[in-house]
């Protein structure tokens, strides 16, 4: 059984590593800047141990990983900003590394390290390359298009209304995941060091096309919804990250090899986009 440090343990990808990490047998240290929050009485109640600590504070996170055995990394610039990301990032990876962190899984984005000039993509990748140069056995998991964003903001918004909002053309396949397929790698790669220290994997579920979505939403949703293509200047105007993102999906394609992930990695239980889709509770959301 391994000590397993989940940042992020509150939010999407670190819950489902937590409950991924307890459900291998490991003793999971939940990493949060909030443990008095619901989603950590959660995690108490599933056998978790709840940490404070918080980036910005070193104090914090020295003491939140002392004797931990393994680490699953998570960044994010929302909210914040790349320069905020990439800060906090580096300041977690120089903590594990003082605290002698057996293994460090860090949790990117597929394609960041090809010079997608997508800036949270590359935000990721610098924060890759401080981990790479730490001296700690690493794994990078680098995932797919998020299948969770499908149920929550704008998009939900529009799918409300039978649209299915989205900056690529119909024909167009995007490669993804949602967060429980993350978690479950990352917490086979955890229990698996020796198989996948100093590898980066890109990873994803499945791979649909936005008509192909839409009619998978439609078909879980019990209602027609219809793919629509927003213009790419459209989203230039909310976030230009984004809308470079879209771009590169669309110019490039964010291809992973799902097949060989699911041939490789069985035991992960990796989700169509119709399975997940068809899971959500879509009254609920769609009637608020």
């Amino acid at each position: 059984m391994l000590t397993v440090a989940v940042t992020g343990a509150t939010g999407a990808q670190g819950g489902a590593t937590a409950r991924a990490a307890l459900a291998a047998g490991h003793h999971v240290r939940a990493l949060t800047r909030r443990p008095d929050s619901p989603a950590a009485d959660t995690l108490r109640q599933l056998g978790a141990e709840v940490r404070h600590a918080d980036f910005d504070d070193r104090a914090s996170l020295d003491a939140a990983l002392a004797g931990a055995d393994a680490l699953f990394a998570v960044t994010t610039p929302f909210g914040t900003g790349t320069d905020t990301e990439i800060r906090q990032g580096k300041a977690l990876v120089d903590a594990a590394a003082g605290a002698r962190i057996g293994h460090v899984v860090l949790t990117s984005a597929a394609h960041a390290d090809r010079g997608t000039g997508v800036p949270h993509y590359e935000s990721k990748w610098v924060i890759e390359r401080h981990l790479r140069a730490s001296g700690l056995p690493w794994t990078v998991i680098a995932p797919a298009a998020f299948m969770d964003n499908y149920a929550g903001g704008w998009t939900l918004d529009g799918l409300r209304s039978g649209n299915f909002a989205w900056p690529m053309p119909s024909d167009l396949p995007l490669t993804l995941i949602p967060a429980a397929d993350i978690g479950a790698f990352a917490a086979l790669v955890l229990g698996r060091r020796d198989d996948f220290a100093g590898h980066r994997l890109d990873i994803a579920s499945d791979a649909c096309t936005p008509a192909q979505i839409a009619a998978a939403l439609g078909a879980a949703a019990g209602r027609p919804i219809t793919h629509e293509e927003v213009p790419l200047a459209y989203v230039r105007t909310h976030s230009e990250d984004l809308a470079a993102m879209f771009a590169y999906f669309t110019g490039t394609g964010l291809d992973v090899d799902v097949a060989g992930l699911r041939h490789a990695y069985p035991e992960v239980g990796w989700h169509t986009f119709g399975a997940w889709a068809s899971g959500q509770d879509w009254g609920a959301l769609l009637d608020r």
